[in-house]
């Protein structure tokens, strides 16, 4: 029951507006309410669900932990390189590198229509990274970081230009893996998620400060 529930978090099958009630959740996976109830309080200590008024529901990042969540993200993602850059007996798994380069050159083609598909899709492709690295650890954390994330980042408008610039991103940085040029690749990988951190902490902020000023007008 935990694995399932916590996996249908992770892949962003409930929205962070639905209540995670006992009974609900009892009925939609077909157990007793005790193995949910058992699950739900091992997702609130792991902060993949919060309680709020109302009940439990799947974790909403506030403004303010924006930048410890991509610090994390950065840390996560930066380490399944350095550990094949730090011993040089290990190597990335060049079938699922070519996969992934693969469906990017395919994208790059004809680039995808921005939203919450294309967001997934981004978020393949960092995972794939980190199981071509041979750590699947590293890829669970990093499943963990991108439910945290998603919320926002399914809000913030993406534009046909950001999509190509992401798939560029992207086709050059499994590239430099293939080709065993691992110092670039990560180099490219840090400025890709700084400017993916920039543009949702910006477009959050920006959100946060109309919303305080809307409830200002209205009281």
């Amino acid at each position: 029951m935990y694995r399932a529930l916590r996996d249908d978090l992770v892949c962003g099958r409930f929205s962070p507006l639905d209540r995670l009630g006992e009974e609900r959740l009892a009925e939609l996976y077909g157990v007793s309410r005790t193995p949910v109830r058992e699950a739900l309080a091992r997702l609130l200590s792991e902060e993949l669900v919060a309680r709020e008024d109302g009940g439990l529901f799947p974790y909403r990042p506030r403004f303010e932990d924006l930048h410890g969540l991509y610090e994390l993200r950065m840390t996560v993602e930066l380490r399944g390189i350095d550990r094949v850059i730090e011993d040089r007996r290990l190597e990335h798994a060049h079938d699922i590198l070519r996969a992934e380069l693969e469906r990017w050159i395919r994208m790059r083609a004809e680039p995808p229509a921005p939203g919450p598909d294309f967001i997934a899709s981004d978020e393949a492709f960092h995972t794939a990274l980190l199981r071509a690295s041979g750590n699947t650890a590293l890829s669970e954390a990093l499943d963990s970081v991108h439910s945290k994330l998603r919320p926002v980042r399914r809000l913030d408008p993406w534009t046909p230009d950001r999509v190509r610039a992401t798939i560029d991103s992207h086709l050059k940085i499994v590239r430099g893996l293939l080709a065993g040029d691992l110092g670039p690749a990560a180099g490219e990988l840090h400025l890709h998620l700084i400017r993916s951190r920039d543009l949702v902490v910006e477009r959050t902020g920006q959100a946060v400060a109309s919303s305080a000023m809307a409830r200002a007008i209205r009281e």
